[in-house]
């Protein structure tokens, strides 16, 4: 069993002072339009120096996708400490359910989706983004099954399982609409009746 780290008062303290920055960030963002707002801007509304701003946050595209580091560690953790007998699919069924959905019922996700799709600069960063990610979870599904981690069916795997907030975004029923994708990926395709 794992034990949690020990965080001492400055690993809080900068942790403290990245939130404020993402905070300020997306606040400014929202309000203003991603071209209307400098690192200046960010750096002065979190009441920090650029300096600092940037031993935190490397472009200003990284302010708006400040959790995403993060989030490619939790999905590989999924695959690499799930309980054994479990499958790789079902462990991922079970991420997806437990972290995405409540990220879809963000109040402020509609609009942090508006700014990603209205901005070319943070659409690109986005999809680089994402082929990390992608990369980076096939290459924990390849270690499992013991394969070469440029297996494409394990990065398939990897860039289905990515692709469920984009596929399931705008459903009714999000949570049935991520067991039918993960449906598919455990049992296969079958015509729908």
């Amino acid at each position: 069993m794992d034990t949690p780290p020990v965080t001492g008062r400055r690993e809080r303290k900068k942790a403290a002072t990245r939130r404020a920055i993402a905070d300020a960030a997306l606040r400014l963002f929202l309000e203003r339009g991603y071209d209307q707002v400098s690192v200046r801007d960010v750096a002065e509304a979190a009441d920090v120096s650029t300096t600092t701003l940037f031993k935190h946050f490397p472009s200003k595209e990284a302010l708006v996708f400040d959790e995403e580091a993060d989030r490619e560690a939790e999905l590989v953790a999924a695959v690499r400490r799930r309980p054994a007998g479990q499958s790789v699919v079902e462990a991922l069924r079970e991420h997806v359910l437990a972290s995405w959905l409540p990220l879809a019922a963000h109040p402020l996700r509609a609009g942090f989706t508006e700014l990603v799709e209205s901005t070319p600069a943070l659409q690109e960063y986005h999809g680089r983004m994402w082929t990390r990610h992608t990369a980076a979870l096939g290459a924990a599904i390849a270690d499992d099954a013991g394969v070469e981690h440029d297996d494409v069916a394990c990065h398939a795997l990897a860039r289905f399982v990515l692709e469920t907030p984009a596929l399931t975004r705008g459903r009714t029923d999000l949570r049935g609409a991520v067991e039918e994708v993960f449906g598919l990926l455990a049992h296969g395709w079958r015509p729908p009746r």
